[in-house]
């Protein structure tokens, strides 16, 4: 699945934006060293080599300069959400994370009900990052073809929920947490399964499970996929943007999941192993190593006393150039993630691809 990388860039502008008003100055933190906090709802690498492999990141909120939040848009439903993302992912994995207006068409087990995603990240009045991601995920694999879009999921994350609060140096928590999980197993039958607790990771070989892109004289029937559900445990776990940064102190939570595919032909011939690594619900803070809150009261993730500032950023693009592939290797292309450089006062979101898509799920 190697296809050549495109380099290309486009630099964002940014849209008017509403700013508040309020009976006193509020002075922002600063810009590249201050207390800071990012949310994002899902973002997949692709390999396992970073010279030849990619990712496809989509929208990441940032907190604002100034206490208030930035809060992800309720259109994104699921990953892809555009032909530019089908054709980075590979075309035949889907991420569902949103709600669906049509309960035949849901992805998730039955007792599991639709509901909009919360991700956003604020600066509270007392000056402290927060950050949270809360959903249901469903990652299906669509080649299957079955007639109902349950049918087609591989993995189910209920009720999955990220925050970290970076009160103090020596009080920044990031927590991970979920209320159920669902794997289709060797058997091919979703079921629930017990997630372990704490740093342990739940490991399911031999799903019925192909590749996220094609590869070529690939067989179904004969290729199997091992997969890997574990919390994020370090800053570097996280699919980020070069313009998601860390501090001097910092939090991160999110849930991993890696997927090691082995492609077979018909013949049952191995092909290769194809990697992937999804982190849903990734999320981060990060203060300075004296910082020191105001005083004021401290909320949790998605509170902050100041509403939310009405601001878009239109998309734009940063990608960059890799080597040229090896002859044979059939890798996913470089996904180009959003880089946005500009900061503003009110919700600031860093991410790939702005469009508005239709939010039916019948493709």
């Amino acid at each position: 699945m190697r296809a050549a990388v495109l380099a290309v860039v486009a630099l964002p502008a940014l849209a008017p934006v509403a700013v508040a008003q309020t009976t006193q100055t509020v002075k922002a933190v600063d810009e590249k060293t201050g207390p800071v906090s990012f949310a994002n709802v899902a973002s997949v690498r692709l390999g396992s080599d970073p010279q030849h492999g990619g990712s496809l990141i989509t929208e990441t909120q940032r907190s604002p300069l100034t206490p208030g939040q930035s809060k992800l848009s309720t259109d994104r439903v699921a990953v892809p959400k555009n032909d530019g993302e089908r054709s980075t992912f590979g075309g035949n994995w889907e991420i569902d994370l949103g709600k669906f207006a049509d309960a035949t068409k849901s992805p998730y087990p039955a007792g599991i009900a639709s509901r909009d995603h919360n991700v956003v990240a604020a600066l509270q009045a007392t000056t402290v990052p927060t950050a949270v991601a809360e959903t249901n995920y469903a990652l299906r694999d669509t080649t299957r073809g079955k007639s109902r879009p349950v049918d087609d999921t591989m993995l189910v994350l209920e009720n999955a929920r990220s925050a970290v609060d970076c009160s103090a140096p020596n009080k920044a928590t990031g927590t991970t947490t979920l209320t159920r999980l669902w794997v289709r197993g060797e058997d091919d039958n979703l079921k629930q399964v017990a997630m372990p607790a704490g740093s342990a990771s739940l490991s399911v070989k031999n799903l019925r499970m192909g590749a996220p892109g094609d590869v070529p004289q690939a067989n179904p029937t004969n290729t199997l996929s091992d997969l890997v559900v574990s919390r994020v445990s370090s800053f570097d776990q996280l699919v980020k943007q070069d313009g998601w940064r860390g501090g001097d102190v910092t939090a991160q939570a999110g849930w991993r999941v890696d997927v090691t595919t082995h492609v077979h032909d018909a013949s049952n011939v191995a092909l290769q192993d194809v990697h992937t690594s999804l982190v849903l619900g990734g999320v981060s803070c990060s203060i300075p190593k004296n910082f020191v809150a105001v005083s004021g009261n401290s909320g949790n993730g998605a509170d902050a006393t100041q509403p939310p500032v009405p601001t878009e950023v239109p998309a734009g693009y940063l990608g960059t150039a890799a080597a040229a592939p090896a002859q044979g290797d059939y890798r996913l292309p470089l996904g180009l993630g959003l880089l946005v450089a500009g900061l503003v006062f009110g919700g600031l979101s860093i991410g790939l691809g702005r469009r508005r898509a239709a939010r039916s799920r019948g493709e």
